[in-house]
């Protein structure tokens, strides 16, 4: 029996569960393969008891965090350890360092937090030079990367060009790779700081098996560890009669817990001997399938075959296609002006006396196109009302505009007009849409049905689609949703009891409170900036994992210094947080405002792509500028919010009541919220320094960092 057989032989008797940090497997790479068995004996170790003892496990000085060394040989295993788990952050060739009688940390053959800091950058009384410091300029790599190191490294041979030209740590910043070749190049040529290490994912180790594959060339995906939060939730009343909703907000890992609930309902499904089961996860925006089906892929492996990736209107599209052909869409703008058509041949059958006519014909005439619409299509159709009765009854959740019982009876007036005009031309709103295949989906015969539905981010989802989805669903208890209320940047909000009699959540409604996304201070500024526009009001305490500066905010004159604030932000940032510029993300309200920025970007030497979230591309190597709710359900390390000088933000129709602008605004307060929160470790804002709007000039100075370009 070989050595790898004697550990796994003795696995059973261990109490501590084993995980590790991307940056130990990157360095596990670079030790000799003879020595690698010596590690894999010496983890067990930590396996049994990971606590210091004599000269074998000792507790390393000069980090903020709890962190350990455990010796093999020449090599030191680096770790920290908590109740009931070790996580394994290094290995290598480090030595022991003693200042008096405590084991300290060795100093870093490179510091590469010499380049230029964001700090810096964001401190008005210090601006920066846009002239590189010769510290930085002549910040060489501490050894030649070669071809035979590469290839011991298992990178691709495909970076293999973009590599070998680096000579600096800003070639290696710069090069042309994907950011995971780059992470484990700096991992094994330099030495890293392990409290950042600390903040990295971690990622369940298994058996010593596993990482011997790793080792010798098979880079398979550990999957992800769960925090006992999220692990309460992925099984948490799988049993119940009902329906599971699970509320958090941005970062606390919602969809994570889908995706694990998603295999959780596969596993408990073929053990209960359903050995081809039809699972559906449904998401937000097509850019967020395509991610799904990946993390699936990894988890699951061959059974992500028994589950469907798709968002809910893809699935009502094609079943209106396969039952009724082709349908006609209206656009936006043909639906405004069929609203403009409809209103006088609405006043003209106005019903009651003329002093209810004349209350008819004001509500009418005082409402814009634009807000009228919505009532049409995101009250009235979004929720599938069918009579006067019933529009008269249902609440208004998220309107701001109060309607009377004679005001909403001129609105169904309206209504009926609009759907003639529809009728007329052969077209059909999207809400239309949704309730037709709700309808086509409850009189089939014989539906084709899934075992579960798993609902990802349903705030934004209208009633319609969602009673589309739950009719999918063989069984209510095998439902399960995630959602985030002020995440909400469509249409109005609802209750769950509306939508659905299923939706009653008694028991079944679960928070996670522990973000992993963004930094404390992101996380409380943007959480503060939202509270005029929150939907779902709580006193649930947040709780971080990460911290760091401050966001920022910064007013601007013009598009000059909006442009070269934005270049020295995103190339500042991605060294101090040792990325490629794919890390950065630039967000903003118009098309016209992104595509001017992209080529300002490019002409001050940052390459930059303007996308929507029809050719979003996550891969692409520079800068991404996004529109604001394109955004949505994505991360980035480092965001900036910007390109407000363009127009006034938000556009608001002239001549709309107080009270819609007010709707409005709410509204986008929300979606700037969630633009700030899709940051991770930096965020900058920039505003119009003359005349900003006023969702741009509420932030507390004591959680964002103010000041002027």
């Amino acid at each position: 029996m070989d050595l790898l057989e004697e550990v796994v032989k003795i696995l059973p008797l261990m109490s501590f569960e084993i995980i590790h940090k991307p940056t130990f497997t990157n360095q596990l790479l670079a030790i000799p393969k003879e020595r690698v068995m010596q590690i894999l004996e010496k983890i067990e170790v930590l396996r049994d008891d990971p606590k210091p003892h004599g000269s074998l496990k000792k507790k390393l000085h000069g980090y903020k965090g709890d962190i350990y060394r455990l010796r093999s040989g020449d090599f030191r295993i680096i770790y920290t350890y908590g109740d009931g788990w070790v996580a394994l952050l290094g290995v290598d060739a480090r030595k022991d360092v003693y200042k008096g009688d405590k084991l300290v940390t060795e100093e870093a053959e490179i510091d590469i937090t010499a380049f230029a800091k964001l700090d810096d950058l964001l401190t008005p009384e210090k601006p920066p030079s846009p002239e590189p410091r010769p510290s930085q300029a002549e910040t060489f790599l501490p050894v030649e990367l070669t071809e035979a190191l590469l290839d011991h490294l298992l990178i691709p041979k495909t970076c293999f060009p973009a590599l070998l030209t680096c000579r600096t740590f800003d070639d290696l910043l710069e090069a042309d790779v994907p950011d995971a070749v780059r992470d484990r190049l700096f991992d094994c040529i330099t030495a890293p700081n392990f409290d950042h290490v600390l903040n990295q994912p971690s990622f369940v180790t298994g058996s010593p098996d596993a990482l011997l594959r790793f080792k010798e060339g098979d880079l398979l995906g550990f999957l992800l560890k769960l925090n006992p939060e999220q692990e309460k939730f992925v099984t948490w009343a799988s049993n119940a009669a009902g329906p599971t909703l699970l509320k958090g907000s941005p970062g606390t890992g919602k969809s994570t817990v889908a995706l694990y609930r998603t295999r959780q309902i596969l596993q408990q499904l073929q053990a209960n001997g359903v050995s081809q089961p039809r699972i559906l996860f449904t998401t937000y925006t097509n850019a967020l399938v395509t991610f799904s089906e990946q993390l699936l892929q990894q988890l699951l492996g061959q059974d992500a075959q028994f589950v469907e990736v798709k968002t809910a209107d893809a699935l009502i599209y094609s079943l209106v296609c396969h039952s009724t052909g082709q349908p006609n869409i209206a656009a936006t703008k043909d639906l405004l002006k069929l609203v403009q058509q409809a209103v006088p041949k609405a006043i003209a059958t106005l019903e009651g006396n003329a002093l209810q006519q004349q209350a008819q014909q004001l509500i009418l005439q005082r409402l814009q196109p634009e807000y009228l619409l919505e009532e049409l299509t995101e009250m009235i159709d979004a929720r599938g009302i069918e009579t006067l009765e019933a529009y008269l009854t249902t609440p208004r959740a998220g309107r701001s505009i109060p309607l009377n019982k004679m005001q909403r009876q001129a609105i169904w007036q309206l209504r009926q007009h609009c759907d003639r005009l529809l009728a007329d031309q052969g077209m059909e709103t999207w809400s239309q849409m949704r309730n037709r295949a709700l309808a086509l989906l409850q009189n089939a015969s014989e539906p084709q049905l899934y075992d579960a539905v798993i609902i990802d981010e349903a705030q934004d989802l209208s009633p319609s689609v969602l009673r589309f989805l739950i009719q999918l669903c063989k069984q209510p208890n095998r439902l399960f949703i995630t959602a985030d209320a002020n995440q909400s940047i469509y249409g109005s909000s609802f209750r769950w009891g509306e939508v659905h009699e299923s939706l009653k959540f008694v028991g079944r409604t679960g928070i996670l409170k522990v973000n992993h996304r963004t930094t404390q201070e992101i996380g409380e500024a943007a959480y503060a900036y939202l509270q005029e526009g929150t939907l779902d009001k709580d006193d649930i305490e947040r709780l971080y994992i990460h911290t760091g500066p401050p966001p920022a905010v910064r007013a601007i004159s013009d598009r000059a210094s909006e442009g070269n604030l934005l270049t020295q932000f995103c190339r500042t940032a991605a060294h101090e947080f040792r990325l490629g510029l794919g890390a950065c993300a630039i967000l903003v309200p118009t098309e016209k405002a992104g595509k001017n920025l992209t080529g300002q970007l490019n002409y001050l030497g940052i390459e930059a792509r303007f996308m929507t979230s029809k050719d979003l591309d996550l891969n692409y190597k520079g800068v991404k500028v996004l529109p604001l709710k394109a955004a949505k359900g994505l991360e980035f390390p480092i965001v900036a919010i910007a390109g407000f000088l363009e127009s006034a933000y938000p556009a608001i129709p002239k001549g709309t009541a107080p009270e819609a602008a007010t709707e409005i605004l709410t509204r986008e307060r929300r979606t700037l919220y969630v633009a700030m929160t899709r940051a991770m470790r930096a965020l900058l804002v920039l505003v119009p320094a003359k005349q900003p709007p006023s969702l741009l000039q509420t932030f507390d100075s004591h959680l964002w960092n103010l000041g002027n370009a």
